[in-house]
């Protein structure tokens, strides 16, 4: 993993403004836009298709015998994505008030607390990981962020924490993965790193790894599943 880490430092002083490329390349941002709505739906359960997702996203298309809710969880991320891309380029913070919106684009008629912290208990389907209490929720949520800016040495290693304490949090009522990898993609984008592609087929590994990391403080099979996602990430924007 020390060798993988070095070529990802390699990559992004290559590719110093790695937003700015994604941002001046309608192909790579329309692979990333692809890429992540695909990948992070279907992890989610989603029965959609990579070209029924593409066909939602590129062409607008409504696509029979698929319900609308999984469509519209299409359009919706697609959206948060963008609207991600666009706050980082002003060189923004990742701050409360950003996870908020992202959560209020990304739930945006399926969920009526988009954009809110839950008010009741959750558990993670299929899980036995414990969530936080409702009540503290505001207040670990404030702890995370509060470290999120703090300047690390090892940029991987720091952003599968963050992954993991937000995914153990779990914040709101629904969309803590979706919102979980959006975090994530914004952090890499900061340090020049590309975004992380965790493959729909690597749904249960990528769950083993958040839970080694979350109930035995093992955060080494996550950053480098977080590393393996980078690679992914860095060949689309290298056009590979």
């Amino acid at each position: 993993m020390a060798a993988q880490k070095e070529l990802i430092v390699k990559k992004s002083n290559e590719n110093r403004n790695i937003l700015n490329i994604i941002l001046k390349n309608s192909d790579i941002y329309d692979q990333f836009l692809l890429s992540l709505t695909y990948n992070s739906n279907k992890i989610e359960g989603s029965t959609l298709s990579e070209d029924e997702t593409a066909d939602i996203i590129f062409n607008n298309k409504s696509i029979p015998n698929k319900s609308l809710i999984e469509q519209l969880e299409v359009k919706n991320h697609q959206a948060a994505l963008q609207y991600l891309f666009r706050y980082l380029a002003g060189a923004k913070k990742i701050n409360e008030d950003l996870i908020l919106k992202l959560h209020s684009i990304l739930m945006n008629g399926i969920n009526e607390d988009a954009g809110f912290y839950r008010r009741h208990g959750v558990r993670i389907v299929g899980s036995n990981v414990p969530t936080a209490n409702y009540i503290k929720v505001p207040t670990l949520m404030n702890d995370v962020i509060e470290d999120i800016s703090k300047r690390q040495k090892d940029n991987i290693a720091h952003a599968s924490n963050i992954h993991a304490r937000f995914e153990q949090i779990h914040p709101f009522s629904d969309g803590n993965g979706r919102i979980g990898r959006l975090i994530l993609t914004a952090m890499l984008l900061k340090k020049s790193i590309a975004p992380a592609v965790i493959k729909q087929e690597e749904k249960n590994i990528y769950y083993a790894c958040l839970r080694a990391a979350q109930l035995k403080y093992d955060y080494s099979q996550l950053e480098d599943l977080v590393c393996n996602a980078v690679m992914l990430g860095f060949a689309i924007a290298e056009r590979e």
